[in-house]
Parts: structure tokens; sequence; C-alpha cells
């Protein structure tokens, strides 16, 4: 499910009040240590192209307040970081730093900014001192501010943000919240939250960004911002956060249980194909279809997160509402490969530690059967030719189709060394 592009919507506009670090509308108290992540996206008419990440880690330690970002591009090949601390009740500004592929800054906040950027390239370090007027946020930590405002229909502000660049006239800019209204946001993991939509104006370029920003637990949900050439950017939050399964997928235990015993499983994998079509008695003439050689047997060591993550999905399923977990993308590393060595559908697996084990298998046959059908009526007449009675006449045929067997069976070597010798059959 694609999240949904907002810029279209109207937005309306009256007087504002400022904001800034110490003002009563800011409520730090909602701010806490975390991680979140964003996809962002560069959306042009239907087209949803993913330009990469970032991350914001959020560490709360006695006054200060430290908020670490870092970009990474959909190649993993440009990176930039941002490090900004504040004041954690206030929001003040007291350092920032940033890591580009082209150089370094680091500055100090206080009555007079100092700092320096270093360039990669070998050029002289740049000093930097400044004396911008008046209060103002980091715009680093200006989007957790908009998390902690007061919002509520046609709520308005103005915030102050800081951004560096070489023109000592451009290191202010006004962030103008124009609108709030509510919203309902869906989430494809979650399902549907109470949200405020919030429309800020850049003043300085005339641009709206779009936020929705969670009416219960203040998280910023999504970001939009025009990039030019009619696209727009979309961050969408990822809900690192959301863990329905309690239980934690263990990688380096499920490793040692397929190669660290000295047990065995020997297999026969087959079908027995019972089933009817169109309601008719069926009779299976290949008492057992053995899978083909070749055939792909996969071993997998059951866990505590294994289980749950199949009673969650299947309460998911029944629900019909929310897409399914996916499931943890070490598994797949855990998951041992055999396969069927012979005619008979025999495999093996070997260096076993004892514990359970899910077997899987899938293989084609074919269900070659018998069935009756009927062929009319047969009537017993007077000479007179009144029906004196009758008998419905079924005759029987063979017949045959393609089928697939799909199996998954639990086996549990109870002792180090043991030979277990299981059946992996689909009786249908």
């Amino acid at each position: 499910m694609r999240p949904i592009l907002l810029l279209l919507l109207p937005v309306a506009s009256f007087g504002q009040k400022p904001v800034f670090p110490g003002s009563p509308d800011i409520n730090t108290s909602r701010l806490k240590s975390e991680r979140t992540l964003f996809t962002i996206y560069y959306v042009n008419g239907t087209t949803w192209t993913s330009k990469g990440t970032y991350t914001n880690d959020i560490t709360i330690l006695g006054d200060e307040l430290k908020i670490s970002t870092d970009y990474k591009d959909e190649k993993n090949e440009r990176y930039k970081k941002r490090i900004s601390v504040a004041n954690a009740k206030t929001l003040e500004p007291l350092s920032y730093k940033s890591e580009t592929t082209r150089g370094n800054l680091d500055l100090k906040f206080g009555t007079t900014i100092t700092g320096k950027y270093h360039y990669l390239n070998g050029d002289k370090d740049k000093q930097i001192s400044l004396k911008p007027a008046g209060k103002f946020v980091d715009f680093n930590v200006a989007e957790l501010l908009f998390t902690t405002l007061p919002l509520d229909v046609g709520y308005k502000a103005t915030i102050r943000e800081f951004y560096y660049v070489d023109n000592p006239d451009s290191l202010l800019s006004n962030y103008t919240i124009k609108d709030v209204k509510s919203y309902i946001h869906r989430s494809p993991k979650t399902g549907n939250h109470e949200a405020w939509l919030v429309s800020v104006l850049e003043e300085v370029s005339g641009a709206i960004y779009t936020y929705i920003i969670d009416k219960k637990d203040h998280r910023i949900w999504q970001r939009e911002m025009p990039v030019g050439g009619g696209t727009t950017e979309v961050c969408v939050n990822e809900e690192l956060d959301y863990q329905p399964i309690a239980a934690k997928f263990n990688k380096e235990e499920a490793l040692q249980k397929l190669e660290k015993g000295n047990s065995v499983i020997t297999g026969t994998a087959f079908a027995r194909d019972h089933s009817s079509r169109n309601k008719l008695a069926v009779m299976n003439i290949n008492k057992a279809q053995y899978a083909p050689k070749g055939t792909v047997v996969s071993i997998l060591p059951n866990s505590d997160y294994i289980e749950e993550w199949k009673a969650v999905n299947k309460k998911i399923a029944k629900k019909k509402k929310l897409p399914q977990v996916p499931i943890d993308p070490n598994v797949a590393d855990c998951i041992k490969k055999t396969t069927v060595y012979d005619d008979r559908g025999h495999f093996e697996f070997t260096n076993l530690m004892p514990g359970e084990y899910i077997l899987i298998t899938s293989f084609g046959y074919t269900h070659q059967y018998t069935y009756s059908y009927y062929a009319g009526t047969s009537y017993l007449m007077h000479p007179s030719g009144a029906v004196l009675s009758s008998n419905d006449v079924y005759k029987s045929a063979n017949a045959s189709t393609g089928a697939t067997a799909e199996i998954e069976e639990k086996v549990t070597i109870r002792r180090d060394g043991e030979k277990v010798d299981v059946n992996l059959k689909d009786v249908r």
C-alpha cells in the first residue's frame, strides 16, 4: 500500500505566533530515546522511486538531547551524517556536526557561533564565527520540535531555523505552520491512526512541507516536500518499533543445530491423493507416488520465534485487514537443503543436534485414478408399456491429472547421535 500524496490539499493562511527554544508551547516530555527509520521516495505522477533511507537516533541523557541522522542513497554510494545536541528541556541548540563526502562542519552555539569547516579535498579549513540575532532552533532538531507542539485544528506558529551557509544573511529562515487538520493515517503494518495533517510554509522559497503527525504518540508518520520538476520527496516512517513477535530469532543457535551435532534424519517423500473430483467416488491407482530424484527437501530448526511468527500471521490472515508480518531475514540463512537421491523419494540430513526441526518439500506428480459416473437409467417394463421399476446405471473409467504435493512436517531428535526416519507424505 502506497502512502497518499498530500501536497495538493488546500492551505489556509492567518496570523501566526513565534515559537522558539523555551517557548511554553514546547512540551519536551513527549520526546524519548529511540531510533526511527524513514524510506525516501521521489514521486512523480503515479511513479514512486526509492532514493534511499535516513535514520534518526535520539538519545536523551540528563539535560542534553542528541539526534544523530544518517542518510544513505539507494545504491549505498553517497553518505551524509548530522549530529545535533540541544538542551533537552528547551531545545536550545548547543552544537552541530555534519559529515559529507566533501567535508565536515563543526559548530558550537552560544552568544557567538564558532567552529570550522574542514575540506576533504585538502583546501585550508575555514574558521567560522557568527552572531545571528534572536532565538532559533537548529534545523536538524526542528522536526522534533513540531512533535512537541500543542497541535490542534487551526493551530498556527512560526519557527526560526538556523542552517549554515556561506551567506550570513541567509542563516535564519522562518518556517510557518499554516494549517493543522485532523487526518486518518493508514499504516500498512498497524492499520488506521488518528493524526494531524500539518502544512508548513518555508517562507524563503514559498515551498510547502506537509507532515502527518500522530495524535497519540506524536510520531511523524510521513513528510512531503517539493524537489522541483513536478517531483515530490516523500519520507515514510518504517515503524521500527512495530514488533508483533515478542520472541527473537537466534541465528547462531540455529546454525549450530544444523552443523554441530551427530544425529541423522533420513526419510521418504511421497504423495497419496485420495481427493475426489465433482464429488465422485475416487480410488487412487498408484498407492504411493514418490518425489522425483532431485527434489529439494529443506530443514529448519524450529524455535519459539518460528512458532510465534506462524501464529501471528495466521491471526492476521483470518482478519484480512493487515498484511502478514515478514519473517526475520536471518531465517533464510538457517535453512539447510538436500535433494532426493533416488526414484523412491529418499533423502538424508546429517550433523544435526538434538531438537525439533521443520522439514519442507514440494513436488509435482501425476494423479491417476478410477472413478464411477452416472451412465443413465435402466427400466423394468410391463408388456403393456408401464414402468414397473427403474435403477440408476453407473460405469467406471480411468483418468489422470497433474497435482502438486506441499508437505511440512515436524521431526524431533531426542538425543545426540540418534537416527530418525520419517515419511514426508501428502495424503489428501
